[in-house]
Order: C-alpha cells, then sequence, then structure tokens
C-alpha cells in the first residue's frame, strides 16, 4: 500500500505545471502581462518594411521561450523554429506593420508616431488594422507551445512578417529561402481581428476568405483647349466620368450575380484651371475578385470600356486611354475546406460552440497569407481565422441603426485588445497542439 502511495505521489510531482493548468487559465494569468505588450506595440507602431523595433520585441520573446531565432529575412521579416522531434511541421504568421494613418481613438496610449512611407508620403502612423493584437497573440502562442513541449512531437515555425499592408511580405519571405532555410510547413496557422464579430468570437471560412486585390491606374487622354470653346477641344475630364459610370456595369450587368467582385474608383485627377479644358485625366481603381477567371474578365472589361468610351467620345486612336494593372497584386486567399472546418469543430468542442462561428461569406478585404500555402499547393493546407475584436452591445446597436463600428483602417478602430488575444493564442495554441499532439 505504502509502495502504491509513493508511486502514485512521484506521479503528481512529475505532471509538470505547464500540463497541470488549461491553455485559458494560462492566458488569464499572463494577461497584464500581454496587455502592456500590446499598449507599447500599439504607441509604437512602423510602416511596411520598416519593422525593426516591431520585429525586435518578437525576436527577443521567441527567443526567450527558447525558439533558434533568425531575424531579417525578408527585410524584417523574423522567422523562430522551436524542433521537439519527429511529426509535423506547422507554421505560425503574424503580421507587424502597421498603417500611414493618424490615430483618432484618444487612447492614453495613441500612437502619435509619423513615419514616411515607401512611396515618400509623411503621415501618422497607426495599428489601424489590429496587428499589435496579431503580435501579441504570436508571442503568448509561442510561450504556450514551449512551455508545453511534452504535450506534442514535430516542429514548429513561427513567423513574423513585414509588409502585409503592401501585400508583399510573404513573398519577400519566401523569396529569402523561408521555405528553404527552414523546414518547410505541413499546416499553416494565422488570425486577423474582425470587426463584424463580437469580441473573442472565432470565426472560420472555409474555401475562399479574402480576395483578389488589383490597383489599376487609366491614364484618360484628351485634347487641351479654352473652356469657352470646348468644340475645339476633346475633354478628358467627360471622356474619364463616362468611363467611371461605365465600370460600375462590369459588376450589376457582367458579373455572375452569386460570385462576388467590387469595381471601385478611389480616386479622380484632372484639370488645372476653371477655363482650362486639360488634356488629360487619371482614374485610380482597386479591383477586388476571387477567382482567377473573375479576375481576369474584370481586368478584360476595364480595358474595353476605357477603349471604348474613347472611341465613343470621337478620341483619335493616338489618344486612347491607357489602363496600367499594377504589380505584384495581392492574391485571394483560399482556405483549405476540410482542414478550416476541423479546426472549427475542434476549436467549438475546446471553446464552447457560442465562441466559434462557420462563416458562409468570404470579404472583399486582401490578404498576403495564402502566398505560403501557393507556395507548394499539394502539400500545405493552410487556414486564417477571424477573432472578433467587438464589443456585442455596440454590434447590436449598429445593427438597430446607432453608432456604426468603425472599420478595419479606419483612425477610430479599437479592438477589444484583451478578448482578441486571448482568443487568438487560445484557438491558435490549441489547433497547433491538435495537429502535433503526441497519440
Amino acid at each position: 500500500m505504502i509502495r502504491l502511495l509513493l508511486a502514485f505521489m512521484a506521479l503528481v510531482s512529475s505532471v509538470s505545471p505547464a500540463a497541470a493548468e488549461t491553455i485559458p487559465q494560462r492566458i488569464a494569468a499572463d494577461m497584464p502581462g500581454l496587455i502592456a505588450i500590446y499598449r507599447d506595440l500599439h504607441a509604437n507602431p512602423e510602416l511596411s518594411f520598416q519593422e525593426v523595433r516591431s520585429a525586435k520585441v518578437m525576436a527577443d520573446a521567441a527567443r526567450k521561450a527558447g525558439f533558434a531565432v533568425t531575424e531579417k529575412v525578408g527585410r524584417t521579416g523574423v522567422v523562430a523554429v522551436l524542433r521537439n522531434g519527429a511529426g509535423p511541421t506547422v507554421l505560425i504568421r503574424a503580421d507587424m506593420d502597421g498603417l500611414p494613418v493618424t490615430e483618432q481613438t484618444g487612447l492614453p496610449f495613441a500612437s502619435t508616431r509619423r513615419g514616411v512611407s515607401t512611396a515618400g508620403v509623411e503621415s501618422g502612423v497607426m495599428h489601424a488594422c489590429g496587428h499589435d493584437t496579431h503580435m501579441t497573440a504570436w508571442i503568448e502562442t509561442a510561450r504556450l507551445l514551449a512551455a508545453r513541449k511534452g504535450e506534442w512531437s514535430g516542429t514548429l515555425v513561427m513567423i513574423a512578417q513585414p509588409g502585409e499592408e503592401m501585400g508583399l511580405g510573404a513573398r519577400a519571405m519566401l523569396a529569402d529561402g523561408l521555405f528553404t532555410r527552414f523546414p518547410k510547413p505541413d499546416y499553416a496557422l494565422a488570425f486577423h481581428d474582425a470587426t463584424e464579430l463580437p469580441a473573442g468570437v472565432v470565426g472560420a471560412k472555409p474555401g475562399w476568405a479574402l480576395a483578389n486585390v488589383d490597383s489599376v491606374d487609366i491614364e484618360v487622354k484628351g485634347v487641351g483647349g479654352h473652356g469657352a470653346y470646348p468644340h475645339m477641344a476633346k475633354d478628358p475630364i467627360v471622356l474619364a466620368s463616362a468611363i467611371v459610370m461605365r465600370l460600375q456595369t462590369l459588376v450589376s450587368r457582367e458579373q455572375n450575380p452569386i460570385e462576388p467582385a467590387v469595381v471601385t474608383v478611389g480616386s479622380f485627377h484632372g484639370g488645372t484651371k476653371h477655363n482650362i479644358i486639360s488634356d488629360g485625366a487619371r482614374l485610380e481603381l482597386t479591383v477586388r475578385s476571387f477567382s482567377d477567371q473573375n479576375r481576369r474578365q474584370l481586368l478584360d472589361g476595364i480595358r474595353r470600356i476605357a477603349v471604348g468610351e474613347a472611341a465613343a467620345a470621337g478620341m483619335p486612336q493616338d489618344r486612347m486611354p491607357v489602363v496600367t494593372v499594377k504589380e505584384p497584386y495581392t492574391r485571394a486567399t483560399f482556405n483549405t475546406p476540410d482542414f478550416t472546418r476541423e479546426i472549427a469543430a475542434d476549436l467549438s468542442a475546446r471553446m464552447g460552440a457560442e465562441r466559434v462561428v462557420v462563416l458562409d461569406q468570404p470579404v472583399m478585404g486582401g490578404e498576403d497569407f495564402d502566398e505560403y500555402r501557393r507556395a507548394d499547393e499539394a502539400h500545405i493546407k493552410s487556414a486564417i481565422l477571424w477573432v472578433g475584436g467587438t464589443a456585442p452591445a455596440a454590434l447590436e446597436a449598429a445593427r438597430q441603426g446607432g453608432k456604426p463600428i468603425p472599420s478595419l483602417h479606419s483612425p477610430f478602430w479599437v479592438p477589444d485588445a484583451e478578448k482578441v488575444i486571448a482568443s487568438g493564442a487560445e484557438a491558435l495554441s490549441s489547433t497547433a497542439l491538435r495537429l502535433m499532439g503526441k497519440r
């Protein structure tokens, strides 16, 4: 009897503190320190490919947790690798860059930073897309998984990615040898905060999740002249206006109504003075689609409409509009369907059905996360999740016609950071443990 008691006591004493407490309990205990990290990151945002300070915060945290860390991958990216025996390789990504937005939240830790973008434009800088919550949850996920090495076997590759807001960061890291210098993943995971979901609720969208993002410039040419003698000129502003109106039919009359698409003219520049008909105007468009076929249909339609309207206006052949599709573009994000459903089912069982939803509609925003899956589509299963950041009462008030919820990229967007970080870290770490768990 005494021997059995001693054996039982030895077994109990051998259970690690990390295994003895649940993931939510550990996150709750860590939350004060996590909020301090979040507020520091929020107050000190950096523009795309300038994330030097942010990268150091990420690298230092991963190194302290026991990862082998490589910095300056893809210019300012961080790769942290933790090898823990035989098993699958799981990649977990967080994006680091802020936006050229002047913060207007009124928070005591609001950003007052200013920066100059790669385009040479000076502005305020803000984490208006919630990447500060992504980074903080990434740090906690690294800590959680490192502390629970006894529960899983495989290789964990955690990357802090630059340049997501430009759609270039993932490609930069891949071009710098992400999948040749470091273990190639079997699975890729990430999350993004969301304004449309209640704070802390995890959303999963199997299949198409985010759109292709194309930027298109249309240089509209004209024949300049005096505003009092329009018959002696070819007015590019009138022509550009006709092009803007005709572009609306690409979605309303040429696109399959059940396949989402967007063509938005975000900028219209033309003319210099009241009484001068200029010799040119410029349109700048954002175009959103999902499949390669729909993308090509929209871009071909833009070219056709621009030239067709110019011909209808009697523009000479040498003054036809020039349509330029900017490269590279951000490709649509596709969540591996069965893999994403499995994640949602498992998280629903772990976190509670009220905290996990399977979404039936993609969003028209863009993300470059899918570049990792596309690098080896036959091998890598991938999913990016949403984590709600808006108080339920505020969502309901907005639905009832009250104060609108600020969108991502708004100078007023403030997610419920504690709930985003907690749910994001729980979802990522729980999923990684399931994928690499010892059986």
